[in-house]
């Protein structure tokens, strides 16, 4: 074995996530050695187009300077120390911003999204505890919900295929109709299956509010789901019925957070009538990854209230939140995080910000996929912004896996959901870049279509889902 054949070694060595690892003896893995921007190279030397931003993380392109240049400047000053006890510049400064940008504060760090997913739930019953309420101790998620794969990250979510597996492991939630309008009954409009997913919710709220503790939810998009979208008065409702019934709301943002629908936060899309304080719905809890550092480094935060921060201020040792991590507060990860945020207060040459560049660019590539999106094998297709998402019209199971295989042959890192093609690159791609996914994503869809419909079915491999 060469030192070289770095998908073999892999397979030898490496657990791969969300991997049947049998399907690796006949795919190996893509052995990637460098990336620059929104492109990848392998050990061949092939470049690729990352269009599903390495698993949603990357913002600004890989070796984005800023993020590097910010780690390197940290890392000659203070690579980690411990959080309990000490505190460190970068933390502070990152807290604070955070802060001011979505109105809640007492940020608590950790690593992953779904670590992240953990903290809320452990804060939100702890803090109903604290306060005398412990029976409140019970959770509500959506159907098609996604918010990690730890054990009570995975009872909040309703994907069989991750969950089953530790049934007896999970303390399940309750699972609530997703305003997605997919599931809409024939004849029932958009608006008014949001309506039914709201007054389902109130139904619920209102037999069993003494008992629950939160609502956790993504807020516009559900990713797993398939990029299931759905409109923002589903939210205004949420903060409606979460108020009026005494549940904590958690915005799982890990996904949508950092610019991906069109705002800095999903939920904030979700404007608030005239008058109303901020403008938008403001959560009780906000779940942070992802695109915290830009696709940098692993970090993730949790942000909550004034009232439930006070819920754990007491002489008491077992008041206080006693959930930790190494790693927590990472200053390497935080100093990355700043360098996000500096990258999203800074203005170009013709004064416009990352979130209006996008607009531009989503524009852009919504006409350059128009074929894609009139094909005559999609049967819906939505967007939101830099989030593009279509389903196929196909029953073969082995759909995703055969596309993905065929997509990188082409030059293009793209992973359906099932039978849902979706796109979620970095900000950065150019013109000739976009034309070059729209045009690459139709081909390998054509060329996919084909060979399905010449052979017989085969069984399908449980193959990675994004």
């Amino acid at each position: 074995m060469t030192s070289s054949n770095w998908a073999e070694r892999s397979r030898q060595a490496v657990w791969h996530p969300c991997t049947q690892m049998k399907v690796h003896e006949h795919f190996p893995p893509r052995a990637i050695v460098a990336a620059e921007g929104p492109w990848l190279i392998d050990d061949q030397g092939k470049r690729i187009l990352d269009a599903v931003s390495s698993w949603w993380v990357n913002l600004f392109g890989h070796n984005f300077g800023p993020i590097r240049d910010a780690i390197t400047d940290q890392l000659g000053k203070l690579d980690h120390i411990m959080l309990a006890g000490l505190t460190h510049p970068p933390v502070v400064e990152l807290s604070e911003r955070l802060s001011a940008l979505t109105g809640l504060g007492h940020a608590f760090y950790a690593s992953d999204g779904a670590s992240a997913t953990e903290i809320a739930l452990k804060m939100s019953v702890h803090s109903w505890r604290n306060r005398g309420r412990a029976g409140k101790n019970q959770f509500i998620g959506l159907q098609g919900g996604y918010h990690g794969e730890t054990a009570g990250a995975l009872s909040v979510t309703d994907i069989p295929l991750f969950r089953e597996a530790y049934a007896p492991l999970l303390r399940l939630s309750a699972t609530l109709p997703s305003p997605d309008p997919r599931h809409a009954a024939p004849g029932v409009s958009a608006q008014a299956h949001t309506q039914a997913a709201i007054d389902a919710l109130a139904a619920y709220l209102a037999e069993h509010h003494e008992r629950t503790a939160a609502l956790i939810l993504e807020p516009l998009v559900q990713g797993a789901a398939g990029m299931a979208m759905y409109a923002p008065e589903y939210l205004l409702a949420v903060r409606r019925l979460c108020d009026q019934y005494e549940v904590h709301w958690i915005a799982d943002e890990i996904a949508v957070g950092f610019g991906r629908t069109g705002k800095l936060f999903a939920h904030q899309h979700a404007v608030l009538p005239e008058g109303g304080e901020g403008g938008h719905v403001k959560p009780d809890f906000i779940c942070l990854s992802k695109g915290l550092t830009g696709g940098v480094m692993p970090l993730s935060a949790v942000l909550t209230t004034d009232d439930v921060y006070a819920a754990f201020w007491d002489d008491r040792t077992a008041h206080g939140f006693l959930h930790s991590h190494s790693y927590t507060g990472n200053p390497l990860a935080c100093r990355a995080a700043l360098a996000v945020l500096d990258t999203f207060a800074a203005r170009d040459a013709q004064g416009l910000d990352v979130l209006a560049r996008n607009r531009v660019a989503a524009e852009r590539f919504t006409q350059l996929t128009e074929p894609l999106t009139r094909h005559p094998r999609i049967k819906a297709s939505r967007h939101i912004g830099m989030i593009w998402a279509w389903d196929v019209d196909t029953a073969e199971p082995t759909f995703a896996s055969r596309y993905h295989r065929a997509a990188l042959e082409a030059g293009l890192l793209l992973r359906p959901i099932g039978s849902t093609l979706y796109v979620m690159p970095p900000y950065v791609l150019s013109e000739s870049d976009q034309r070059f996914l729209a045009e690459g994503a139709l081909r390998v869809l054509d060329a996919v279509l084909a060979d399905i419909d010449r052979l017989p079915a085969s069984p399908a491999p449980v193959v990675p889902v994004p």
